[in-house]
């Protein structure tokens, strides 16, 4: 049969569920890497890792590392929002699970449709994109409605901390559309990113934190699949497929996350899946599909 217009070959589909299925995963390597290396500290250190293979794949691929086209600025601004997503991110997975600070980071793609009414030409908010808004919005009430047990107050933070991280993903999503860095190659913009969320690094011991105090195999090697796995091989192969697919096509994969980090979360980390916590995941992932549907 012949494949529809837009639709992904099954090879693309199949890579596509494996990186989110890795994204989904990549919560809970944080949390276990708590175990041994404080939040900022293992941000950081994530960079550590990724910043020199992508250094390497950048010169393999003959991309030219260079800063004097204009892209520095917005780049680092880009940089400074993606480090502030992940000191976020790290601080909530310390406090909150998970599977409920994925369900809210993937609140993301709803504040970068509202950033872009605003300050991205061409791309304004219309009745659709207001609709799958509302029922993320729903969501998200659902979310905060259904606690999951352990301190209120800690795990309310995270929570918070879970949904501010998803604003900032947003902001660099609007960012990237809105300059210039539309027009640099990917991998140059992924630099710009992890490459100032090194700073996370010397800011976690400025402000306290122990840093690597239990170096274990396990938390070794979570520290090594969220820097080599997600940080640099999967967010190079999701380059490799929207510069060869419609975003249409691509999008609805990206449900799947959540979905991964739930189950992960339950299977590795014993986490409870409540109702709420699944009526929130399907309103959001209904959100996604109205939003991202035309």
């Amino acid at each position: 049969m012949r494949q529809a217009e837009g639709a992904l070959p099954a090879s693309g589909a199949a890579l596509l569920i494996l990186l989110c299925a890795c994204w989904g995963i990549a919560q809970v390597a944080v949390k276990l890497g708590l175990e041994g290396i404080s939040p900022l500290v293992q941000a950081g250190l994530r960079s550590v890792v990724a910043v020199p293979l992508l250094l390497g794949w950048c010169w393999w691929r003959g991309i030219a590392v260079r800063f004097g086209d204009g892209s520095l600025w917005p780049g680092l601004l880009c940089g400074v929002l993606f480090a502030g997503e992940f000191w976020a991110l790290y601080e909530a997975l310390a406090r909150t699970t998970a599977a409920r600070s994925t369900v809210l980071l993937f609140m993301s793609p709803f504040w970068a449709v509202l950033g872009a009414h605003w300050l991205v030409p061409g791309d304004r908010l219309t009745a659709r994109k207001l609709a799958g808004l509302l029922l993320a919005f729903a969501g998200l009430l659902v979310a905060f409605t259904g606690r999951l047990g352990g301190p209120a107050d800690a795990m309310l933070l995270g929570d918070l901390l879970a949904l501010l991280a998803g604003m900032l993903w947003g902001a660099t999503i609007v960012v990237i559309k809105a300059t210039m860095l539309t027009r640099i190659p990917a991998e140059r913009t992924l630099l710009y990113q992890i490459g100032t969320a090194l700073l996370l690094l010397p800011i976690g011991y400025a402000l306290g934190e122990p840093g690597v105090f239990a170096p274990t195999p396990l938390v070794w090697g979570a520290l090594l699949f969220q820097g080599a796995g997600i940080a640099f091989a999967s967010y190079v192969a999701w380059f490799w497929l929207v510069a060869r697919h419609k975003a249409s096509a691509l999008a609805p994969f990206l449900f799947l996350t959540p979905v991964f980090a739930v189950a992960a979360g339950a299977v590795v980390l014993a986490e409870p899946v409540t109702p709420a916590l699944l009526g929130s995941l399907a309103l959001i992932g209904a959100g996604i599909w109205v939003v991202n549907r035309g």
